[in-house]
Order: C-alpha cells, then sequence, then structure tokens
C-alpha cells in the first residue's frame, strides 16, 4: 500500500524550503548529524526522559529558528487536498477522536504534546497558533489514507497562552516505511489565520527519541513500526538527517501511564 507514508524524497524535493534543506541537498551523504544530548531510561519503571537542546532551552534565551520543513503530501490544510483548518471543531486539546459526522477515536499508547512556542529573541510567542498532525498506529493519515479517509483523527489547533505555551493530547505515532517517527506541525500569527488557512509563519516536525519509540512500537498493535523502523535512522531521513537539535523532543512517561513529549522552539517574528 502506498498511500500510507509520506512519497519520499522525489515528492517533497520541491517543498523543501530554506537554508537547511538547500544544505541538505548540497552535502548529500557527506553532512555531519548534530549529536542530541543523551537519552536515560529508568530500569522497571520504563520511564524515559531524553533532552535535546532546544527543549531544553526555556529560560527566556535567544534561540535560533526552528528549520522550515516539507508539510508532506498529507497536510490537510487546503494547500493539498482537504481542509481540516476551516472546519467547526479543529480547535480542540484531545485530538484522538474525530469530529464532525464520525467519532471514532485513534489506537494507540498516549502522548500528550506540550509546545512552548519564543520569538528568536527568547519572548514568548502569546496567542500564535499551532495546527499539528500526525499518522495513526498504522502510519495511515486521516483524511487521505484509504483505511482513514472519512476520519480527521489525529488533527488539531491550540491557541499558545500568554507564556507561549500550548497542548495537545494525542496518541504516539507509528513508524512508516522511509521515514522517522515524526510530528508534523504549522505556526499561524493567530487563531483567526490558522482558521481560515491563513498565513503561515512556518512549518516544521518534530522528531521523537529512539528509546521511546523501542518502548512504545513493544506493545500490542505497533509489530508493523518495529519492522519498519529497524529500516530506516536519523541519519538516513530526508527531513532530520541533517540534524535535530531544534526539534527532538525531551520525553517523560512510561508505556502505562503515556508519555509526554515536549518541544520549546523559537519561529521568526
Amino acid at each position: 500500500m502506498t498511500d500510507n507514508h509520506d512519497r519520499g524524497l522525489q515528492f517533497d524535493l520541491a517543498t523543501l524550503i530554506g537554508r537547511r534543506r538547500a544544505l541538505s541537498l548540497l552535502g548529500g551523504a557527506g553532512l555531519t548529524l548534530v549529536a542530541c544530548a543523551p537519552s536515560t531510561t529508568t530500569t522497571g519503571s520504563s520511564t524515559t526522559t531524553t533532552t535535546s537542546s532546544a527543549s531544553s532551552a526555556a529560560d527566556g534565551s535567544p534561540l535560533e529558528a526552528i528549520p522550515e520543513e516539507t508539510a508532506g503530501p498529507y497536510p490537510g490544510d487546503g494547500s493539498n487536498g482537504p481542509n481540516a483548518l476551516t472546519q467547526s471543531g479543529i480547535v480542540r486539546q484531545d485530538i484522538r477522536s474525530s469530529f464532525g459526522s464520525s467519532t471514532r477515536t485513534a489506537e494507540g499508547v498516549q502522548l500528550t504534546i506540550e509546545l512552548t512556542v519564543q520569538k528568536e529573541d527568547g519572548k514568548p510567542y502569546a496567542g500564535a497558533a499551532v495546527y499539528l498532525w500526525h499518522c495513526d498506529i498504522n502510519g495511515d493519515y486521516s483524511m487521505y489514507s484509504n483505511r482513514v479517509k472519512n476520519e480527521n483523527f489525529l488533527r488539531g489547533v491550540q491557541e499558545a497562552d500568554s507564556s507561549g505555551k500550548l497542548k495537545f493530547i494525542s496518541v504516539f505515532p507509528g513508524a512508516y516505511s522511509g521515514r522517522w517517527p515524526h510530528i508534523h506541525f504549522e505556526v499561524y500569527p493567530s487563531l483567526a489565520e490558522a482558521t481560515k488557512a491563513g498565513n503561515k509563519i512556518t512549518t516544521s516536525q518534530l522528531a521523537l527519541p529512539e528509546t521511546t519509540c523501542k518502548e512504545v512500537y513493544g506493545t500490542t498493535g505497533y509489530t508493523q513500526s518495529v519492522q519498519n523502523m529497524a529500516r530506516t535512522s536519523l541519519k538516513q531521513d530526508m527531513v532530520f538527517r541533517d540534524g535535530v537539535d531544534h526539534q527532538m523532543a525531551t520525553m517523560s512517561g512510561n508505556v502505562g501511564s503515556g508519555y509526554t513529549a515536549s518541544l520549546t522552539f523559537a519561529v521568526e517574528g
């Protein structure tokens, strides 16, 4: 089945934007991956904590803007087919279930996604809106993939508070062939701009740490993810192969109670 994952390098070359993508294309396999900070796992409780330079920089210090990335072929923002942003119900914190004509809930280990949006000077971007989406346990994208074409789960919009913080409640995405486990998001200057699919500030992706992925993919329903993840790596991934310092989530939690993925990042403006 070919519709349950991004279409790969050929499709996305046309949409890769910015200095980071250009360097990736010019440098090819000779690029060096920027090292991530170490991960630690507490044996027995399966509680994982993973840190990265971007996600730990929440003290108001200046940050480099998060890299611009492709939205992939399944954004659901009207740029490639269906548009979830203009639908009533898209503004919600819990994105596990579809809204509208369907109320089906996506399966998987619970994942809370906590984002902090800043400007490059380190000040909170109060009022910014984030549209976030990702694949389901099978690697399928709602509104596009055959098995979930009539669903719109695992998509939602949230507005940042006065501290630039916002949160989504979701499920851990599966791994599909050719991509490292990830979450897509777009940042808009306001909720009004997001819900009319207006001018975006940036489009990027969040990477999920290997240790946590392996813990989750050892549970029921993620069997195919084990095989898919074994065939790729961060160094091979078309998006993350040139570094994930500004995109690797900080993780906490465990399989039983669910995980929390946190990322502090900056955007231009």
